[in-house]
């Protein structure tokens, strides 16, 4: 019995995308770099970063098993309604090979939901606009989930971690919540990216019991190697500030990050974070600790499926 499609949902679940292998790291690095090969060096620097985590990221397993979360918890809302497929930015299946797909397989409509919840026009923009580019010429209604930066599943899911984890660090820890960092350029332009990270960090600290700035604050991370200005302050730079506010006099003993700008463990979490801040941190004599990424969370999971379903 033939499936008409055009009667279902096609659901494109986009994430960044990582290599699947040593071989893909040149080629994935190359896409990022937008078609221009990386140097020796840079391309050494990064192969060295996924052996310091154990040789590649995890995240391909990760971003997959997201979706499989996704499907069933459509299929227990819906059944036979929805069909969610993966899309990447830098690695396969691409976006656009993803959509042609949905379209070859004659799905009249598209939810696009990208797994990060912050909306900036850098990133969840450029998502949309990539799978618009393919299926709007071809007939395709494409609807989107811009942002889940307030979801309550979300939060929660941030809050009841961050509790956990300060239940064993020193009195004196102070939270930042970060993100990855975009080009100042981008921000000045009037992108709602910072107010979208501000609004869950101000969402998770009230659930947790945090005071505004004694208590937490705003770092970003991992902001790409390129000439321009990127959007500060770095979290090695802020950490740095605590270990001079330290010395003045008003000891910050240890820092929690929770890095909620990303929703699976990758190389930005696993090496800038647990390997390269948390050195930074400990040498500084600052404990570190990081809260857990959603990765494929039941609670997460079923609320994007009840905000897919939904539209």
């Amino acid at each position: 019995m033939t499936t008409d499609n055009s009667q279902r949902t096609a659901v494109v679940l986009m994430a960044y995308g990582t290599p699947r292998s040593k071989d893909e790291i040149l080629p994935y690095y190359t896409d990022i770099r937008r078609g221009r090969p990386p140097t020796d060096e840079q391309l050494q620097d990064l192969t060295s970063r996924y052996e310091a985590i154990g040789g590649l990221s995890p995240l391909k397993q990760l971003t997959e098993d997201q979706r499989d979360a996704l499907q069933d918890e459509l299929n227990g809302i819906l059944p036979n309604t929805f069909q969610v497929f993966l899309g990447l930015k830098h690695a396969t299946p691409f976006i656009e090979e993803t959509v042609a797909e949905v379209v070859g397989l004659g799905y009249k409509k598209i939810v696009g939901l990208v797994l990060a919840p912050h909306y900036s026009s850098y990133s969840i923009g450029q998502y949309m606009d990539r799978v618009r580019a393919v299926a709007e010429p071809a007939g395709v209604t494409v609807t989107g989930i811009d942002s889940w930066a307030r979801e309550e599943a979300f939060i929660d899911f941030l809050a009841n971690d961050m509790r956990e984890k300060l239940a064993s660090l020193p009195e004196r820890t102070k939270v930042l919540f970060t993100a990855h960092s975009l080009p100042q350029r981008i921000i000045d332009g009037g992108d709602p990216y910072p107010e979208e990270l501000r609004a869950t960090a101000e969402l998770v600290a009230e659930k947790v019991g945090l005071t505004r700035w004694s208590d937490w604050s705003i770092a970003w991370q991992s902001a790409g190697r390129t000439p321009e200005p990127w959007i500060g302050p770095d979290i090695l730079e802020v950490i740095d500030s605590f270990a001079a506010q330290s010395a003045s006099g008003e000891p910050i003993d240890g820092v929690l990050v929770s890095a909620c700008g990303f929703v699976a463990d990758h190389l930005e979490v696993l090496f800038d974070l647990d390997i390269e801040a948390a050195n930074h941190a400990e040498s500084l004599g600052i404990a570190f600790a990081r809260t857990a990424c959603v990765n494929s969370n039941a609670s997460v999971m079923a609320a994007l499926a009840r905000s897919v379903a939904a539209l």
